[in-house]
């Protein structure tokens, strides 16, 4: 099909790229305009043959980590290819849930460009970092987007994580910006369009659970935490004494996903035997079902 929204994701956020998908319908009055498909870590032998090596992260070597909470998300540059450089992509994190209708931003006027997107928040931003958290994609525009070898050059030294996901090695004339509510950072209201849940601390389906993803590192002396972090990492590891995931600030986001949840379970997408597995393995509140109990 000319149209595709792709979920990329691993085992960790498999529960979230369900919900995803199941919204990304519920919400479109065009499903017959669009696929959707899971890019999974699991299917890139090439990611699972790179455990423990060395990778250029921010200008640092740091081992890459399958397990981690978002090893995921150098799949973000595969669609493209799986499209075979033609049509029109969406790609979007699995802590991405549609409120509005995709098609709105699937059938949009590129305006020549390639990638559709927003500024990452913060510093980052201001220094001209894109996030591709949700990224609308030309894909005959993107023929230099070769996932495997560009996978590779990490490991070569030849590529930088943070400039790759930053997309500063594209063209910025080829880069435009769509509004910031089809990639609302933790913001619900009247005006999103697709809330994504982008600090990992506060994910709805992850509250008490212990933290399993490594903190960004930040090159600066102040304030102390940041090397005290890395100190933790030398001595114990990367996840032990971490902390947990905290509850949502926002009580609306976390109402908002177990609605999408319960009517998920309500609608066969699947059920309760998975849902209590995925709280088995570690991958969703051990309380979920008490949460959803409380959802109207």
């Amino acid at each position: 099909m000319e149209y595709c929204v792709f979920i990329h994701t691993n085992h960790k956020q498999w529960l979230g790229a369900l919900v995803g998908q199941y919204a990304l319908r519920r919400n479109s009055r065009h499903n017959d305009r669009f696929d959707v498909r899971f890019i999974r870590v699991a299917d890139y032998p090439c990611m699972a043959a790179r455990e423990g090596q060395l990778y250029l992260r921010h200008g640092e070597w740091r081992p890459w980590v399958n397990d981690d909470l978002q090893s995921f998300t150098p799949l973000r540059f595969a669609p493209p290819e799986l499209m075979g450089y033609q049509g029109r992509a969406l790609v979007i994190d699995p802590d991405v849930f549609a409120v509005g209708d995709v098609w709105e931003l699937l059938s949009r006027d590129m305006g020549g460009k390639a990638i559709l997107c927003r500024p990452k928040s913060g510093n980052k931003g201001r220094k001209g970092a894109m996030a591709s958290s949700v990224m609308l994609l030309d894909c005959a525009r993107l023929t230099h987007w070769r996932f495997e070898e560009n996978f590779a050059e990490m490991f070569e030294g030849r590529r930088d994580y943070m400039d790759w996901i930053s997309l500063k090695l594209e063209d910025p004339a080829t880069i435009g910006l769509f509004e910031n509510a089809w990639n609302d950072f933790d913001h619900l209201d009247e005006n999103t369009k697709m809330l994504h849940n982008t600090k990992r601390y506060t994910q709805p389906w992850k509250t008490g659970l212990k933290v399993d993803f490594r903190p960004a590192d930040k090159f600066q002396w102040f304030p102390p935490k940041h090397w005290l972090r890395r100190a933790r990492r030398a001595l114990f590891g990367d996840y032990r004494f971490a902390g947990r995931y905290r509850p949502h600030p926002d009580p609306n986001q976390e109402r908002f996903f177990f609605t999408l949840v319960k009517e998920c379970l309500e609608k066969g997408v699947f059920d309760e035997a998975f849902l209590r597995e995925e709280i088995a393995r570690g991958h969703v509140r051990p309380d979920a079902f008490q949460v959803l109990e409380r959802v109207a």
